[in-house]
């Protein structure tokens, strides 16, 4: 029997209707979606996002759920890493094509590139359908260009000291996972003598969203912060 494929999916920032086309045909047909989740407890964003379409489906189709907590042991996670794919192995072993859904792009600050790159090392094919990534959503809701002419765009994952050293050198500087670490971004960002505008989008596309100006301090997890600087006048 052919081994199956393992598929990762971008299902984008919240609104199910940036689902791409070709993200939409595959999950009508892929007879086995991967969804992680952060806690046994907590329902998968991502899962939630592409509910519709899986139950447009006249076909049967299986849904496994790998455990992905929000921790920051390495040597862990490494192991939640492997036990996720050994779940989508047993799968593709039975010539099941697999469609692993991601927030955002697979490509980018996704769980699925550790899952991936376990399963392409055993010899499986792999391949990604580019989803709308969180950033540029945010910067459409929020009615914002990231970037013209040549500016440079600097994009970080969460917030970190190492900020400091590189943000004199961006234009528009998009921090992820701020809501934690605000107090820390906005003590770093006001060590930049331009003067900036600065925005927060917090469950972009989601029913909930909020955009507002300044940092976000109420503990969302999908919290972004955008920074445009203004270059300083020559003297």
């Amino acid at each position: 029997m052919n081994k199956g494929k393992l598929i990762g999916i971008g299902v984008g920032p919240g609104d199910p209707e940036l689902l791409t086309v070709k993200a939409v045909k595959t999950l009508e047909s892929v007879p086995v979606i991967c969804s992680p989740k952060s806690s046994p407890k907590k329902p998968s964003v991502a899962l939630s996002i592409v509910q519709g379409i899986l139950d447009g489906r006249s076909d049967e189709y299986n849904v496994i759920e790998p455990l992905f907590p929000m921790i920051e042991d390495k040597n862990a996670l490494e192991s939640y890493w492997a036990g996720a794919a050994e779940l989508i192995i047993s799968e593709l072993d039975e010539g099941q094509n697999v469609s692993f859904i991601t927030l955002g792009d697979p490509a980018i600050y996704s769980t699925f590139s550790y899952v991936a790159r376990i399963i392409g090392d055993r010899g499986y094919l792999v391949e990604m359908i580019p989803g709308i990534n969180s950033f540029t959503g945010c910067a459409a809701s929020a009615g914002i260009t990231l970037g013209e002419k040549d500016e440079i765009i600097l994009v970080v994952p969460k917030v970190d000291q190492r900020l400091g050293e590189i943000l004199e050198h961006a234009d528009t500087a998009v921090v992820m996972k701020t809501s934690r670490h605000s107090h820390m971004l906005e003590e770093i960002v006001k060590q930049d003598p331009r003067d900036k505008e600065i925005l927060s989008v917090q469950n972009c596309g989601m029913e909930d969203e909020e955009i507002f100006d300044g940092f976000a301090r109420n503990g969302k997890y999908l919290s972004t912060t955008i920074i445009k600087f203004k270059k300083l006048e020559n003297k």
